[in-house]
């Protein structure tokens, strides 16, 4: 599925190749294959090793400390990453919060976060969905009332992803309560360990708590931690969530996902034959295969034209719901591929002595399977995006 790329690409590849074979701890790379659960030193470890690097924030420009990569460098550089098993980097701060920073953040702003999202000084977390508000994220409900030169907040945000090693939280807030849905939130950055937050965990069926719930009791945030105008965060909270939904696709963890099941198929049997060889399992794996190519091309048009710099539109939404699908579907068939090996998936079946029976490949396919499940879920729901998509192509039609 190699990409045509010019002798300057070609270069670039073997120079990421040659970075991840030395650089890349080979424990992180092996805990990572197994699928195995992460701690915040996994991450921290490999996010520093990048920093030095200056290959931290491939879609950074070069004046804030990016790489200043063109599509598909960035290209290269995960699909290399992913396929040699390196930690996926939180995009918390990177990948969403940094470019609204840019966009729509104060010079202040820009000068003081900047910097220590790449350094690691500052770990964010997302405060966006609440129970009742996920893919209808404008009927939110936190407040933040104004007293003086601070916010009073008041509510509960969910889902908060690794939000137990943050110190760091972007959220969206209710600022105008009588105001129409989207024309009442302002966007707020606010430190964790203020008076008043509360974080709860939430256990997954893998027994990982990674995903929380953040309680808000009369917590005072400055006014100078609102990222543009007040009532004005829907606009800066849509520009996040196209580039979230566009990283959401995961070509590269698609690509080393699929060649993964290729090996499983190739060493697994059915019939007598190799399971590669049975002709309906070899069509499922043709079509995804086919999926995948198409997507990665569709990927790198919007990573090009964001690039130039375009916001992504409802493009974003179609990357998010066809990369989730292909994601979950390739974790299908790599379940289907370990068969009875695959069946555990309590915690405790899953690590240390207590590891399933069965070759090497078996053990994250039953965590992986039941922990993406989510992919179809989180950043909007697909049933939600297939509904914008429809909107803004019927809407386009009308004009």
């Amino acid at each position: 599925m190699d990409l045509t790329y010019n002798d300057d690409e070609r270069a670039f590849r073997d120079e990421v190749r040659g970075f991840l074979a030395e650089q890349l701890p080979p424990a992180l790379s092996a805990k990572v294959r197994a699928g195995a659960a992460l701690d915040k030193a996994d991450h921290d470890r490999w996010h520093a090793i990048l920093n030095a690097k200056g290959w931290l924030a491939p879609t950074w420009p070069e004046e804030h400390g990016g790489c200043g990569w063109d599509a598909v460098r960035r290209h290269i550089f995960e699909e290399e990453c992913a396929l040699a098993h390196a930690p996926r980097i939180v995009p918390f701060g990177l990948t969403m919060l940094g470019p609204v920073l840019m966009q729509f953040g104060s010079d202040a702003q820009k000068a003081h976060y900047l910097p220590r999202i790449l350094s690691g000084e500052d770990w964010w977390c997302q405060g966006y969905s609440e129970p009742g508000a996920g893919s209808d994220l404008a009927s939110l409900k936190t407040r933040a009332v104004r007293d003086g030169d601070h916010y009073v907040v008041n509510g509960q945000k969910t889902w908060t992803t690794l939000g137990q090693h943050a110190n760091k939280i972007f959220c969206l807030v209710r600022t105008d309560p009588d105001a129409k849905a989207q024309e009442g939130i302002s966007f707020l950055l606010i430190d964790m360990d203020t008076p008043g937050i509360e974080l709860r965990p939430i256990m997954l069926l893998d027994g990982t708590p990674e995903v929380n719930e953040v309680w808000f009791t009369d917590v005072r945030v400055p006014v100078e931690n609102r990222v543009g105008e007040e009532n004005k965060g829907w606009t800066y909270a849509k520009y996040l969530l196209t580039h979230e939904r566009t990283n959401i696709a995961g070509v590269g963890f698609s690509r080393a996902g699929l060649a993964s099941v290729k090996r499983m198929a190739r060493a697994e049997m059915s019939g007598g034959r190799p399971l590669i060889e049975n002709p309906f399992f070899a069509a499922r794996l043709a079509q995804v295969e086919i999926d995948l190519m198409a997507m990665a091309t569709t990927n790198l048009r919007i990573i090009s034209r964001a690039a130039r710099g375009q916001a992504p539109g409802v493009e974003s939404s179609m990357l998010k719901v066809k990369g989730t699908v292909i994601r979950q579907e390739i974790n299908d068939l790599a379940r289907r591929a370990a068969g009875p090996y695959a069946m555990p998936f309590v915690s405790e079946a899953l690590e240390g002595d207590n590891a399933p029976v069965g070759p090497d490949y078996a053990g994250p396919v039953a965590r992986q399977y039941f922990n993406n499940r989510k992919l179809s879920i989180f950043g909007g729901s697909n049933e939600i995006q297939r509904n914008i998509i429809a909107k803004t192509v019927l809407a386009g039609d009308r004009r």
